[in-house]
């Protein structure tokens, strides 16, 4: 598989370093990377990272190439790739954050890219995906939308439970870390409290999350509310859900809700008392904390779970380029 990463922020450096740590013998090739930014400050930022930490090899450049451990890939800094030669390439990954448009999101396929995937919510995608809810969706589409971290993290759950148990109403609140859409410091950023400094307060705030089931999940739009909390974390979020089923869970939460993801490749569990740090680095969309589940009244449930929202989310990126180019 030949991919191309459009702009190579957050989503766009975890992925490339997710692909370098694969086994020999992968099938995935990175001919190119383009950012706005200089490609020093990209090799930088690549080499040093604040959350995962240096990278473990050798980055270096040149003029147009970013080389790791002595491979070398291809460097360009373009606002606008639908000039370029991308004939041969599977996948795009749109990590840019700005495929709000349709024409921004068919640039790949202007330059002769098969397919563009897009790393965020976008009404200008064919379709919205989430891997372990509705993948079996893809068809023909060519512009598919990876939907957002915390869709990825609920979407998989509720379609489980859903089709095992039946859910009548929900709410989730996702208590989620820091992004660069907020300011370090106060600085008017549209709603109100959006608008205060990230890294020292508790931000009660919407969750894109709460649109994109009822897209991905039809059957449960309307029926599962959603709200966010941005916390002074600089990774890993969590989603606390309480729903109300159609019958009591057979065996009890922890016992059905194993049962039903035990061939999950997104949904994992953890029996530890773990904290937000303890699941950096998790490649599942969701990791269930059994130890806090609850019951009450034998219908109504209380389902806690962590996700790494850069690396889980860049784990399902490349889950969904691969289905993608394989057709």
């Amino acid at each position: 598989m030949r991919i191309v990463i459009n702009g190579f922020g957050r989503i766009g450096r975890t992925v490339l370093r997710q692909i370098l740590r694969l086994p020999a013998g992968h099938s995935i090739d990175v001919v190119q990377i383009n950012d706005i930014a200089a490609l020093e400050t990209c090799a930088y930022l690549f080499k040093y990272d604040s959350v995962f930490g240096p990278y473990p090899g050798s980055v270096e450049h040149t003029d147009d190439s970013l080389i790791v451990d002595g491979r070398e890939i291809y460097f360009t800094c373009a606002p606008d790739i639908s000039g370029f030669d991308l004939s041969g390439v599977d996948v795009v990954l749109e990590c840019t954050g700005r495929a709000d448009t349709r024409d921004v999101a068919s640039r790949g396929l202007k330059a002769g890219a098969r397919n563009v995937l897009i790393s965020g919510p976008s009404a200008a995608a064919d379709v919205t995906l989430v891997r372990g809810a509705n993948e079996d969706q893809l068809a023909s589409h060519t512009i598919v939308s990876n939907g957002s971290c915390t869709t990825n993290a609920l979407a998989p759950l509720l379609r489980g439970i859903d089709d095992a148990i039946g859910i009548e109403t929900g709410h989730m609140t996702t208590v989620h870390c820091y992004t660069g859409s907020q300011p370090m410091v106060d600085a008017p950023r549209g709603p109100l409290e959006r608008s205060r400094a990230g890294g020292v307060s508790m931000v009660p705030t919407t969750t894109s999350a709460t649109k994109l089931l009822g897209v991905v999940l039809p059957q449960l739009g309307g029926k599962v509310s959603g709200a966010a909390v941005r916390v002074p974390s600089i990774s890993v979020s969590a989603i606390d859900v309480t729903l109300t089923l159609k019958e009591p869970p057979e065996g009890g939460v922890n016992a059905q809700l194993q049962k039903i993801f035990q061939d999950s490749p997104v949904v994992g569990f953890t029996n530890d008392h773990v904290v937000s740090t303890d699941m950096r680095t998790r490649p599942e969309s969701l990791v269930v904390a059994l130890p806090e589940t609850l019951a009450v009244g034998g219908r109504q449930v209380r389902i806690f779970g962590w996700y790494d929202n850069e690396w889980g989310f860049s784990c399902r990126m490349i889950d969904m380029a691969r289905l993608m180019a394989a057709r």
